[in-house]
């Protein structure tokens, strides 16, 4: 699947992943709605709500201990890895999370840089973004630090200074993007030289059928706009990104589309003897920016 070049295809599937994604957030209770309403019917777009999110974060790995300390409702079930492990950060250092939504990532990440470091979570998501801000309050009450921080934007165009940033993690974000490679591209702008990613997202081990691209529910659902993974590596490459390492789970797929009503719609457009997991899989990248 190649990366979309018509500006106007590109301006609809934004809209469509912004729409999808405030729905969401207002799902979640943002607004009062209640949960398990909206365009996911009790599901997130990469995976479960409710008491299920923190079941799925602890098989990426994610610690039940640093969940049970997060604001709440800022744990959605987006996830389909663990950047922030992978990223090994350290105290004082700059991080930037691409596609932030209610803030899961950067709630972790703060404690582990520090009062000394900062966390920047970029969201193009008004109702996302008015969420994490929210939890902000809470964050600060459970750890004592101001370190955490949320601004709109687009991942193609990162509000972001040049070389101004030492790890740069994103959470089954990019493959939402219609320029995949401009994504890599803001990513090695913002790093410092030496600076690493630590990425988890969704990448295709084969193309998909051409019906299920077309599904909004597949686009929202993080599938459609999947790329595969010999070209996300061609991507991070071509902005100039080194040291690359790239790890399939499996898994992930397998065990999600079980459970989720959307990808078991996904699963129902797929062919015949096929399975989710056949196409798709959970890939964590990590790199650095050259010295």
């Amino acid at each position: 699947m190649t990366p979309v070049s018509n500006s106007n295809d590109a301006q609809t599937i934004r809209e469509q992943v912004r729409a999808g994604y405030a729905e969401v957030a207002r799902a979640e209770g943002l607004y009062g709605t209640p949960a398990g309403s909206g365009c996911c019917s009790g599901s997130s777009c990469c995976g479960p709500v409710g008491g299920r999110a923190a079941d799925l974060a602890q098989r990426l790995g994610y610690d039940a201990t640093e969940l049970a300390a997060l604001p709440d409702g800022a744990n959605m079930g987006l996830s389909c890895g663990n950047p922030t492990a992978r990223a090994s950060l350290r105290p004082g250092e700059v991080v930037l999370d691409l596609g932030s939504g209610g803030g899961f990532d950067c709630f972790l990440a703060g404690p582990r840089v520090g009062a000394a470091g900062r966390v920047i979570g970029v969201d193009m998501t008004p109702e996302m973004l008015s969420k994490a801000r929210r939890n902000l309050a809470a964050y600060r009450e459970r750890t004592g630090l101001d370190n955490v921080e949320f601004r709109l934007g687009e991942i193609e165009h990162l509000p972001v200074a040049d070389s101004s940033v030492d790890v740069v993690i994103s959470n089954c974000v990019i493959n939402l993007s219609p320029d995949k490679p401009q994504v890599w591209r803001e990513i090695a702008r913002v790093l410092k030289p030496g600076g690493r990613v630590a990425v988890s997202d969704l990448a295709l081990l084969r193309p998909l059928p051409q019906r299920v691209r077309d599904m909004v529910a597949a686009l929202v659902g993080c599938i459609a706009g999947a790329v595969l993974v010999a070209d996300t590596e061609r991507f991070a490459h071509a902005a100039g990104l080194v040291d690359l390492r790239l790890e399939q789970k499996h898994d992930y797929l397998e065990s999600l589309s079980v459970q989720d009503p959307l990808y078991r719609e996904i699963a129902a457009a797929l062919p015949p003897g096929t399975h989710p997991a056949d196409f798709v899989t959970s890939l964590n990248l990590t790199a650095r920016k050259p010295e």
